[in-house]
């Protein structure tokens, strides 16, 4: 406008404007890297991640559901009292869930061309959760309540390890540690409940972990 003095932007003024990232990768690129190692399936080019390793935890991960679906169906069978009916019913469920999770762990090593291992031997210790039967129903739900707590304190370390180099395998990581945490949250409901109603303490979880052989 005549009379309007006000300076105009330049190119040399300030930064220059942001730009937005090329999308992905050249398309062309990508059609040719997907025709590369067919054999590998969904384990493309554009993997980032350290895949064997990825395959390791997964299996850990796989042996810990297997060891707390046993764990929950043996206190399902067990547990016995005047409260054990309700108690019972949630072991069962969360024992079909920790199965549900072993599921998906072992779909997701086979999708990255590992092998899921259900090897009993060996079992207990590729677990990061033990396997611990409980004296009482009190008991079983403590031991039930360490392993989850376990469980989110690993499931959570795998996410972050895994990040965003494998976004897939960090979703299923934390599918089941949302579900974990839910479990954890029942069963601290379930100990806090029973105490109200009055069924008998269970001995501190420390001085029975020293006593454990």
């Amino acid at each position: 406008m005549p009379g309007d003095h006000t300076a105009q932007p330049t190119a040399t003024d300030g930064a220059p404007p942001l730009q937005k990232p090329a999308f992905l990768t050249d398309i062309k690129t990508i059609r040719e890297r997907a025709r590369q190692h067919l054999d590998q399936g969904a384990v493309t080019g554009g993997y980032r991640a350290d895949r064997v390793k990825v395959i390791e935890l997964l299996n850990t991960a796989l042996a810990t559901e297997i060891v707390c679906t046993l764990r929950y169906r043996y206190h399902y069978y067990m547990a016995s009292g005047i409260h054990a009916k309700s108690v019972a019913a949630e072991f069962l469920e969360h024992a079909n869930e920790e199965q549900a999770h072993a599921d998906l762990l072992a779909q997701r090593i086979t999708q990255l061309g590992g092998k899921p291992n259900f090897d009993p031997e060996g079992l207990a210790t590729r677990s990061h959760a033990e396997y611990v039967e409980g004296d009482s129903l009190v008991q079983m739900i403590e031991e039930d309540l360490v392993a989850e707590r376990i469980a989110i304190d690993t499931y959570r370390e795998i996410a972050q390890f895994v990040g965003q180099d494998d976004p897939t395998t960090r979703r299923v990581i934390e599918q089941i540690l949302a579900s974990e945490e839910e479990h954890a949250e029942d069963l601290s409901t379930m100990l806090e409940d029973l105490g109200k109603k009055g069924e008998p303490a269970a001995s501190p979880l420390s001085d029975r972990t020293l006593g454990r052989h």
